[in-house]
């Protein structure tokens, strides 16, 4: 199977959920190339955004326990081929 390449945002609309976040992009680590995440404190919410470099099928994995998440919004873009 062949590797994707995309871009994942995620909204984290209650911090009590960060940690349960970052438990969950730590074991998909491997298929991650690049994060920035930015806490708009006035708005008190967080925003992720990553670069992926996987097969779909590892970040459908990563995308749906992220899904599964109270307070967490998950959309994902990738490459056709």
């Amino acid at each position: 199977m062949q590797n994707r390449i995309g871009v994942i945002g995620i909204v984290i609309e209650n911090l009590d959920a960060v940690q349960s976040v970052n438990y969950i992009l730590h074991e998909h680590s491997d298929i991650i190339v690049g994060r920035m995440g930015i806490p708009y404190k006035q708005k008190k919410v967080s925003v992720i955004s990553l670069i992926v470099d996987g097969q779909v099928n590892d970040i459908n994995s990563m995308t749906g326990k992220l899904g599964k998440l109270k307070n967490v919004s998950v959309k994902a873009a990738l490459t056709k081929n």
